[in-house]
C-alpha cells in the first residue's frame, strides 16, 4: 500500500474564497419566448435566478422573481397566445417587461381590500406595484415581437432595492 509522506498532506487547507461578482457596467438584454403554458412560469423565475447571479444581481433576485412570476403568470393566464419574457439592464435599472399578444390593458391594482389580501388569486399586479420602482404597460402596434401585436406590462428593480 502506497502512503504519502508529504508533511502537508494532514494540513487542511481553507476553502478558496467564492469570487464575488460585481454588477456589470454595460447594459445587457435578454428575451425568453415561452408557451401558454403555467410551467412557462417556473422555467422563467428560474432563468431569471440563473441570468442575474451570472451579472452579479443576486441581491435584486427575490423581488425579480417575485413581480416576473406575477407578469408571466397574468400573461398565460389571461391570454391565449405565446408570451415572452425581456430582462434589461442598464444605468443601475433592471427593466422586467413581459409581453403578450392580447391587446387589453391590463386591470389596474385597486386599493387593497381586506377579502383581496386573503384571496389566492387577483393581487398580481398589487405585488408589482408594491415591489417595483415603477411599473406600466405599453400597447403594440408594429412588428417588435412574433406576431406584432399585443402589450407589454413591465417594471423597474434600483440596484439599490
Amino acid at each position: 500500500m502506497n502512503e504519502s509522506c508529504d508533511p502537508g498532506d494532514d494540513i487542511d487547507e481553507p476553502p478558496s474564497p467564492t469570487p464575488i461578482l460585481t454588477p456589470s457596467p454595460a447594459p445587457w438584454q435578454y428575451t425568453l419566448h415561452i408557451p401558454n403554458d403555467l410551467r412557462a412560469v417556473t422555467i422563467c423565475r428560474r432563468t431569471l435566478g440563473v441570468i442575474l447571479s451570472a451579472h452579479g444581481l443576486p441581491h435584486l433576485a427575490e423581488s425579480a422573481e417575485l413581480v416576473a412570476t406575477e407578469l408571466v403568470a397574468n400573461a398565460v393566464t389571461h391570454t391565449k397566445g405565446p408570451a415572452a419574457l425581456r430582462l434589461h439592464w442598464a444605468g443601475g435599472i433592471l427593466r422586467i417587461e413581459v409581453w403578450d399578444a392580447d391587446p387589453t390593458p391590463p386591470e389596474p391594482p385597486a386599493p387593497p381590500a381586506r377579502d383581496l389580501l386573503l384571496a389566492e388569486a387577483g393581487r398580481g399586479l398589487a405585488l408589482v406595484k408594491c415591489c417595483a420602482d415603477g411599473w406600466g404597460w405599453y400597447h403594440l402596434g408594429g412588428a417588435h415581437l412574433l406576431g406584432g401585436e399585443g402589450k407589454f406590462v413591465w417594471c423597474e428593480l434600483a440596484e439599490a432595492a
